[in-house]
């Protein structure tokens, strides 16, 4: 339930609750809540709305510390031992990297993708990532979900990069690449990187469309807002 709801919720919660905590919560009944209001004492905060960013040099960095990249040698040997752990090519990881931040590990794009995979907040939660703008961390966590794009997507790496952009659901809802002039061009440029080929290869493999979960938004009298795969009551929510 929760690879099928993560990457609209990154864009609906960020979009809708930038600067707020937000909580997870699942009740008895296995629906899933987040929130920026804490609803009762199981709820779990998995963003905290602090200053983990500040401004330097026209990026973002974090404040909290994390390891420096000093070399490309540093890169290499971080990128060839996650790419061994997921059994992908080094040289497709390095690609994404350059095609997401050129290299950049304290990038942070307008949606809030962080670090040199650009992982979304709540993608780098799912995925246990403890720091997003630590090098080992976030590619740790962009080869890993590379690596299920590709097997969700029955090894077609054209999907897979489309759903890395655009997020797999609007993937599954077409059953082929989005038309998206942005993930168009990002998949060229990731495959230009990798393979030196300006084209796209078809899709090579048959995708079977499967049917998308509805995403409920709730606004309560107190302005609270929650987000749930459930069409709920105020008193199924706690309100």
């Amino acid at each position: 339930m929760i690879k099928t709801l993560m990457t609209l919720f990154v864009v609906l919660i960020f979009a809708s609750l930038a600067g707020a905590d937000i909580y997870r919560y699942v009740d008895e009944n296995g629906v899933v809540y987040y929130t920026d209001m804490k609803l009762n004492r199981n709820a779990v905060r998995i963003i905290k709305n602090e200053a983990v960013v500040i401004e330097k040099r026209g990026a973002l960095t974090d404040a909290s510390g994390s390891k420096s990249l000093n070399s490309n040698s540093d890169l290499s040997a971080i990128v060839n031992e996650k790419a061994a752990k997921y059994e992908l090519d080094p040289s497709l990881v390095h690609a994404v990297i350059k095609a997401e931040s050129n290299g950049n590990q304290y990038a942070v794009s307008r949606k809030g993708a962080m670090g040199l995979m650009q992982l979304m907040p709540l993608t780098a939660h799912e995925l246990q990532i403890g720091n997003p703008f630590d090098p080992e961390d976030n590619i740790e966590g962009g080869t890993k979900y590379l690596k299920y794009l590709i097997e969700k997507f029955n090894g077609d790496l054209t999907l897979a990069l489309a759903a890395y952009n655009a997020g797999p659901n609007r993937v599954e809802q077409t059953g082929s690449v989005p038309k998206i002039a942005e993930t168009k061009q990002y998949i060229k440029k990731v495959l230009s990187f990798y393979k030196g080929s300006q084209n796209m290869p078809a899709a090579s493999k048959p995708f079977v469309v499967k049917k998308s979960e509805n995403i409920y938004k709730v606004l309560a009298e107190d302005g609270t807002v929650l987000f749930t795969n459930s069409i709920l009551h105020k008193k199924q929510a706690g309100f």
